[in-house]
């Protein structure tokens, strides 16, 4: 197996710290991956909403913090892949393209943009400190909603203020909690990494 390359960045990212091979690299995104769909599992029904509150984008910001944005992004896009050709790490069990082309596809979608802008500002070290994380994990829980409920706006065909109450308002304090939840999990996260050597 190849070594890789060292992070060329001025902070580099947590994954940067373990990974030596592709083969530690793909088993990171393959974790990252499944660690999405086990959060998906934990889903709430919003009444009146086709969205459920659910802990992927936890997962999400979590680990495009740790991988960083390419590796983060290729975590997220394994996850959609795998669970849109039939394995059930959607919401609830669910899975299929439909999932990801139907009202609710665009929160989905959006892991994607989520992962490249949390996973590049971490590898600049927003995420080494919670005054910086939390905001830079607030940013890619807003992000994913703002994708999702435009995305269900045209697909539901809802008017824009209808959309915003079934897709963004019941969401957002969940989004809080969740950017404060990864926002003290990374900077702690880091106290136990040692600087790598140069």
């Amino acid at each position: 197996m190849s070594p890789l390359p060292s992070a060329s960045s001025l902070h580099g990212v947590l994954a940067d710290r373990f990974v030596r091979t592709r083969a530690q690299e793909a088993a990171l995104i393959l974790g990252a991956a499944l660690c999405t769909a086990l959060l998906a599992q934990v889903a709430i029904a919003v009444p009146g909403s086709p969205v459920p509150i659910t802990g992927q984008t936890l997962a999400v910001v979590l680990t495009a913090a740790a991988l960083g944005p390419r590796r983060g992004v290729a975590a997220q896009a394994a996850y959609l892949l795998l669970g849109a050709v039939g394995l059930p790490f959607f919401a609830k069990g669910a899975s299929g393209w439909g999932a990801l082309a139907g009202p609710t596809g665009g929160f989905l979608v959006a892991f994607l943009p989520a992962a490249l802008l949390v996973g590049a500002a971490a590898r600049l070290g927003y995420d080494r400190r919670p005054w910086t994380a939390f905001p830079l994990f607030v940013v890619g829980q807003v992000l994913i909603l703002a994708v999702g409920v435009s995305w269900l706006r045209v697909k539901a065909g809802l008017d824009f203020a209808t959309a915003i109450q079934k897709g963004f308002v019941p969401f957002l304090p969940g989004g809080l909690i969740k950017a404060a939840i990864a926002g003290l999990l990374m900077p702690l996260a880091w106290r136990f990494v040692r600087p790598r050597s140069s």
